[in-house]
């Protein structure tokens, strides 16, 4: 079986109409996986004619290239589609834009095709199918590829139908993560009072919709995963109850999925509020005290076959219940060895989810920067942050505006992305393979430089 992406484009006649048949139309040859939301944009080319309606759909056959053609020819045909100028208005039109990685230019076909990556109308609803994906040939994204355009021009309407908003989430939490080959940036949203980076949005009246501008902001400044928050971790903040919490995120959750098609973390240690918001549309787990805090959270985790990022932590519990759930000691920040003592204690949460069920493949690490650590032992941990690749496990490094950086330049939170700079880039060299960011434009540019000089991506 070979996959595939389609672009295809209506402006003659009922075009979402023509577009939903064009999809069940396949069916008779391919299987469609995905569908993108319907984008309105200006025609292209010859200016004289009703706007387009255009969408992107991804799918599997196993007919060769020049056959899955044929077969996408016959069915314009067979929709009624005439002969007209180039450029000229359609009843329906679909292009092959990728297959495989291959790179195919003969006289009636090109693969990856020739123009996708200047037309807007293109690449927005291939975005909300593959952002990450990597043209064969320019070695570029394709969400790299649209903010080198213009696109303002080119706006969502909707979905072509209700059914294939779940069916888009699905297909993209199926798509695996290329470890190793780029670093994948997580964007912050507190739905907090009180983070310690002042970026906390429950002072806007509007929460949600203060979640949805800022995850919005994020993915089309390059975020990869979005990441949600209802508890502070900052030291001396006050323990919130499940409820305060569940009531915090899953409204923020429920907004930002309908907003976004990058994948949504809740950041949880809480079996009863991440089931919720799983429910509701997140994808990843987040869980700063490693499956140790609540023993519901890694069945759970096993159940939903989501990602999990599991965080080592010697912070001091917020109060007695928390203490007692640990085992009902404070370990503190005594370490014999800082780095075996932490690759052992992750270890320990690596039993738990086994234990659970959960598979490997699930697992990311996070060795806990500013939890439990003293300023010197975060900087040593960053710098010998590669050692703990020997767990075989993606690395989560969590060290955006963080104190150990406040107390080494004198700076309070808001004037810290230097700082986090320097850590993103260095973290990078040493094999973090997730960065969780504060500033999302900056980092983005830091993870994607730095992976240029370390990984030779994009296509050097």
């Amino acid at each position: 079986m070979s996959e595939f992406f389609l672009g295809l484009g209506s402006n003659l006649g009922d075009r979402r109409l023509n577009l939903l048949r064009a999809i069940e139309g396949l069916g008779a040859f391919a299987e469609i996986a995905a569908v993108s939301p319907v984008y309105e944009t200006d025609p292209w080319g010859l200016e004289e004619q009703p706007q387009f309606l255009n969408i992107c759909a991804a799918g599997s056959s196993e007919l060769a290239p020049g056959q899955l053609l044929s077969a996408i020819k016959g069915l314009e045909v067979e929709m009624g589609r005439q002969p007209a100028v180039r450029w000229g208005p359609r009843l329906i039109d679909i292009d092959i834009l990728l297959m495989d990685n291959l790179c195919l230019h003969g006289e009636n076909l090109d693969i990856p095709h020739l123009e996708m990556a200047s037309r807007g109308f293109v690449l927005a609803p291939l975005a909300d199918l593959s952002p990450g994906n990597i043209h064969p040939e320019s070695g570029l994204s394709v969400r790299q590829m649209l903010a080198a355009i213009p696109h303002d021009d080119v706006h969502q309407v909707g979905e072509l139908d209700p059914r294939f908003a779940a069916a888009r989430r699905d297909f993209l939490n199926k798509q695996p993560l290329e470890w190793g080959r780029r670093t994948y940036v997580m964007g912050i949203v507190n739905a907090t009072p009180d983070s310690f980076s002042g970026d906390g949005i429950l002072t806007d009246e509007a929460v949600a919709e203060a979640a949805v501008a800022q995850a919005v902001r994020f993915v089309a400044e390059g975020a990869d995963i979005v990441d949600i928050g209802g508890e502070s971790t900052r030291p001396g903040s006050l323990p919130v109850s499940a409820a305060e919490e569940l009531a915090r995120v899953l409204p923020v959750v429920a907004a930002v999925r309908q907003a976004v098609s990058v994948p949504i973390s809740i950041d949880t240690y809480r079996a009863s509020v991440a089931a919720a918001c799983l429910d509701a549309g997140a994808d990843w787990v987040n869980d700063v005290w490693g499956l140790r805090m609540d023993t519901g959270l890694a069945p759970l985790v096993a159940q939903w076959r989501c990602p999990v990022i599991i965080m080592h932590n010697r912070s001091k519990p917020k109060n007695v219940s928390q203490q007692d759930h640990l085992g009902g000691r404070y370990v503190g920040i005594e370490y014999d060895d800082l780095i075996a003592d932490i690759i052992a204690e992750l270890g320990q949460s690596i039993e738990l989810a086994d234990a659970a069920g959960i598979e490997r493949s699930q697992i990311i690490i996070d060795p806990g920067v500013g939890f439990g650590k003293t300023v010197a032992q975060n900087l040593q941990l960053i710098d010998q942050l590669d050692q703990f690749k020997a767990m075989g496990f993606p690395i989560l490094l969590g060290s955006s505006r963080k104190s150990f950086i406040g107390y080494t330049l004198d700076l309070p939170p808001d004037q810290r992305m230097e700082g986090t700079a320097a850590t993103v880039a260095l973290g990078i060299d040493r094999g973090a393979d997730i960065v969780r960011v504060h500033d999302v434009k900056e980092m983005v540019r830091i993870a994607r430089m730095s992976d240029a000089i370390v990984r030779r991506w994009p296509g050097m």
